[in-house]
């Protein structure tokens, strides 16, 4: 069964799934008006080789995924039972209205302005609190799971657990950062602690920011109960040279390698 979409009571000793975030190959084609490269088609090579999800990330100002892909992709996605669809943004914005319409497996909640140039830092409990439950009560009245992108901070776990939320999306800059250098040890620490905190509250991990095909394996190695990697920048800029099923058959070794 696909990890990505079974039952949260699943999945903490399970292999690692892999959601590939189309939003770079949307960049590129908004450069011309020619419609290419196009951004299903990129989904649905994914998928064939063997990606277990797609996530999308539309931000308010349409400067890479538009409305009209979020919508494309739903419909291609259910050709695609077994794999899942996550939806990612601000739901202060615009997040919201694709949830209400088309109900995905996830949404991941990201605390990002309209202007931000690239998600930087998760949400600050208990600062944020009151403005979120709202919000993830609503998405889990219509069937859809809600993972909130976090620091790594164990301390927050209890309170993304008093929220209801089913996940966390671990939000990993700071690692890939740090992986080659002598932080590294001590960065993955922080990780670790945060993710032993979650799974003994009975949360779900995910994560997600600047992983690559260098990173990945260490992450995995150290961090317990990764159900799910969400990979963009590097997955893309990747399939540029080898392209997107190579890549993707890739970074499924990378993972492998965690459990081998």
């Amino acid at each position: 069964m696909n990890p990505l979409v079974a039952p949260e009571s699943s999945g903490h000793g399970a292999r690692c799934a892999l959601s590939v975030n189309v939003n770079k190959v949307a960049l590129l084609r908004n450069t011309r008006h020619l419609g290419i490269p196009s951004v299903t088609r990129a989904a649905e090579l994914c998928l064939e080789a063997g990606a277990q999800g797609i996530t999308v990330h539309p931000r308010p100002d349409a400067r890479h995924i538009r409305t009209q892909d979020v919508h494309e992709l739903a419909a291609l996605m259910q050709r695609w039972p077994q794999a899942e669809y996550n939806i990612e943004g601000n739901p202060t914005q615009n997040l919201m209205d694709f949830v209400r319409q088309l109900r995905p497996h996830q949404v991941t909640f990201v605390p990002d302005s309209e202007d931000q140039f690239t998600s930087d830092h998760g949400w600050n409990l208990p600062a944020d609190m009151a403005r979120l439950k709202p919000l993830i009560e609503e998405c889990q009245a219509l069937g859809v799971r809600v993972s909130l992108f976090m620091d790594p901070q164990p301390q927050a776990m209890a309170l993304v657990a008093e929220l209801g939320a089913e996940r966390i999306e671990l939000y990993t800059e700071t690692y890939a950062s740090a992986w080659g250098t002598p932080r590294q040890a001590e960065l993955l620490a922080g990780f670790t602690a945060t993710a032993q905190a979650a799974l003994a509250l009975g949360l779900g991990i995910n994560a997600g920011h600047d992983l690559n095909r260098d990173n990945l394996t260490d992450f995995l190695r150290a961090v317990p109960g990764v159900q799910e990697v969400s990979i963009g920048h590097a997955l893309i800029a990747d399939a540029l040279e080898l392209g997107y099923a190579e890549t993707v058959r890739d970074y499924q070794r990378c993972i492998q390698r965690a459990y081998g």
